[in-house]
């Protein structure tokens, strides 16, 4: 890595917990030094690693540790030949991401990054704005890296979709509104308290774990 890039104006910032373009306030995105990059991480390099992520947004490491996440990701194609016929085409094969460790949800690639870094930045308590999956992730990848989590949902959201916020110790509070309310509202927190928000000032690291989706 090397800075936060507005994607409207380019304008560069530190790597740290933020999100928005103060000029224009176009989201941030990671920047990477690919000349750097090219003179170490060749495809014999790759090919000799263990299975594991070596181009997410992580300064100590050339992979997310047993902190966050390193077990994620790698889920099976599954081979459809019932659908490739009834869709007319030769060969199809649907990415399983619903084996995911450790929620078995897609939220557990994005969640991973995005508390790796926050650990890497000093943060101590990680949080998130959701209706459930995304809540589910961050309480258990939380507590697999020893951080205090906070979530925040609607209030007249099913239990049903945040009991396992709840299993791994999380603090699940409910807000009357609705989710934009609630996103509002996690923005206001992350400011004041200096907290780590995956969907928020997280959001540039956690968008590139969606990236990497096909692996």
């Amino acid at each position: 890595m090397k800075a936060l890039k507005c994607r409207e104006c380019g304008r560069e910032y530190p790597l740290e917990a933020t999100h928005v373009c103060e000029f224009d306030f176009g989201p941030l995105e990671v920047a990477y030094d690919y000349e750097r990059i090219k003179k170490s991480l060749t495809r014999e390099a790759i090919q000799s690693r263990p299975k594991t992520d070596v181009a997410l947004p992580r300064a100590a490491a050339d992979r997310r540790g047993a902190d966050g996440g390193a077990q994620v990701g790698f889920t099976p194609l599954i081979k459809a030949d019932r659908l490739a016929k009834k869709l007319g085409i030769r060969e199809l094969w649907i990415k399983n991401d619903a084996v995911n460790y450790p929620t078995l949800s897609f939220k557990d690639r994005v969640v991973s990054v995005a508390l790796s870094r926050a650990k890497e930045l000093g943060f101590t308590t990680v949080a998130c704005a959701s209706t459930g999956n995304l809540a589910n992730s961050v309480a258990a990848n939380a507590a697999s890296a020893g951080l205090k989590a906070y979530v925040f949902i609607p209030s007249d959201l099913e239990h049903g979709k945040i009991v396992n916020s709840l299993i791994y110790g999380a603090n699940v509070i409910g807000i009357k509104g609705q989710y934009d309310d609630v996103n509002r509202l996690s923005a206001e927190i992350a400011g004041k308290f200096g907290w780590a928000f995956v969907n928020v000032n997280m959001r540039p690291y956690y968008a590139e774990g969606s990236k990497e989706h096909g692996v």
